[in-house]
């Protein structure tokens, strides 16, 4: 049976492969087979990008290297957190230079990091056999994200956001949709018991889940709310959707990613009807 499947991704095209893959993935997470010819939903249309939508600047904006020339063209490199090292092989990665924390993780995917908080205790053959996994992945083809598909695999290092918070710090995502901010995701500890809050550009929050458990508690507005909506809406200008992560501490904004495609378009909403909101936005 695996040689067969094998044999008929061999000789079927990839975007067939694809589409079929999707339309799996999408009806085991939704209950039900995307609209690709009229999407209406927010995870529909995601799932449309993903797979027709072949705008040069979507690999841009996937590829964790790369970004960081676009985002210094649009809003400056002032918000770019510092590169400390960019490798092929992460046998190259020169450990004994780096300051004592850091970030690392691959170009061409998402998700794979590891935080760096003490490199004294720092198991370097550990950290080099994740980066070699993460090498060996083609990302493109684990939710069928096709803008993932032709970008170098390569190693990235770089500084770790320190806002005060244990752990990661917060994560705010901001939901861009033809140029202005429409819903903030704040993630808390990311990578331990996340939640999440969400709300509107007041910071009044908004009784939606995604993926992550909601904040059932109330939750202080970052001291540079403001421009972290400034930044997020500059960086999304003319674009019909763009997610834009960003890190802020009391006296800076620092760029985290352009996600163009959020979960895949596989993350549940509870209401259901947000997603269909979302999509009217669109």
């Amino acid at each position: 049976m695996r040689h067969s499947k094998k044999v008929i991704k061999s000789i079927v095209p990839r975007i067939v492969v694809d589409i079929i893959g999707a339309a799996q993935q999408f009806r085991a997470s939704h209950a039900k087979y995307p609209n690709l010819i009229f999407p209406k939903s927010f995870s529909e249309k995601l799932l449309r990008r993903s797979l027709f939508d072949q705008n040069p600047l979507w690999r841009i904006c996937a590829d964790k290297y790369a970004v960081r020339g676009y985002v210094e063209q649009i809003a400056g490199s002032n918000i770019l957190p510092q590169l400390y090292c960019l490798a092929a092989d992460p046998r190259d990665i020169p450990f004994t230079k780096l300051p004592d924390r850091f970030v690392v993780k691959p170009t061409h995917g998402s998700g794979w990091v590891s935080i760096v908080r003490d490199r004294a205790t720092l198991d370097i053959a550990d950290l080099v056999s994740r980066c070699e996994y993460w090498l060996s992945q083609n990302y493109a083809h684990r939710h069928h994200e096709r803008m993932y598909q032709d970008i170098p695999r390569r190693i990235i290092v770089e500084e770790l956001i320190d806002d005060g918070a244990e752990g990661a710090p917060v994560d705010y995502k901001f939901y861009v949709f033809h140029g202005k901010v429409k819903m903030i995701e704040a993630i808390f500890g990311r990578f331990s018991k996340p939640f999440v809050y969400h709300c509107n550009c007041d910071w009044k929050q908004i009784q939606v889940s995604i993926a992550y458990p909601p904040a059932n508690l109330e939750v202080t507005p970052p001291k540079l709310l403001n421009e972290l909506i400034r930044v997020a809406e500059l960086l999304g200008k003319d674009l019909e959707f763009i997610r834009v992560d960003l890190y802020a501490t009391d006296e800076r904004i620092v760029f985290g990613e352009l996600t163009t495609t959020p979960g895949a378009g596989l993350d549940r909403f509870h209401p259901e009807s947000f997603d269909g909101y979302l999509g009217s936005l669109w």
